[in-house]
């Protein structure tokens, strides 16, 4: 068996064996000969980072589990205000930033994203292009921070149809955005 020597970054505090190098919001690190800036983003987990360039064009993300094709990931340790909170920071990197998240979980995403949000027509353009690419095999991903805003309805929680859907989830009107998200990420949830 091979034996590699990798530099490992993440978070601090953490839980996480096998990290080399501890990172907090705002540091940089150097992969490829290109600085990356950490941002912290709970609430998929309390100490989850993403890792941003924007020294190459586009600017690229790396996400994790917090922002996904058309969703977002659980919130197994984080809160709705929380991931709210990280979803926007992610959201208010330049439009044209690829997003390169953890999971291919697009199709399934759309699936939800369409039934929050059923008269997106750029949805429903997006979906027939996802389709697409599988079908001939091709990854859905990388994303991009603008189909985001237009397309994923947990960065859409100020949006009046996303707004409507949380209210037939709740039974009630949304207090505020992070209600809306709360109750479509619980719907998601049992989707």
């Amino acid at each position: 068996m091979q034996s590699f020597h990798l530099e490992v970054y993440g978070p601090q505090p953490s839980n996480i064996v096998g990290i080399s190098t501890y990172v907090h919001d705002g540091d940089c690190v150097v992969l490829f000969g290109h600085r990356l800036s950490v941002i912290e983003v709970p609430g998929h987990t309390l100490d989850h980072v993403a890792f941003y360039c924007d020294e190459i064009d586009p600017p690229v993300l790396f996400c994790g589990d917090t922002l996904f094709a058309a969703g977002c990931g659980r919130l197994f340790e984080g809160t709705p205000d929380a991931m709210h909170e990280s979803l926007g920071k992610l959201a208010a990197l330049q439009p044209t930033t690829a997003v390169y998240c953890t999971h291919e979980y697009t199709m399934a995403n759309l699936k939800f994203a369409i039934a929050a949000d059923p008269d997106n027509k750029i949805l429903l353009s997006r979906i027939s292009e996802e389709q697409d690419k599988r079908a001939s095999g091709l990854p859905t991903l990388p994303s991009s921070v603008q189909l985001e805003l237009e397309t994923n309805p947990f960065l859409r929680c100020n949006q009046s149809a996303l707004q409507q859907s949380a209210k037939s989830q709740l039974g009630h009107t949304a207090s505020d955005e992070i209600e809306v998200f709360a109750a479509l990420r619980n719907w998601k949830d049992n989707f």
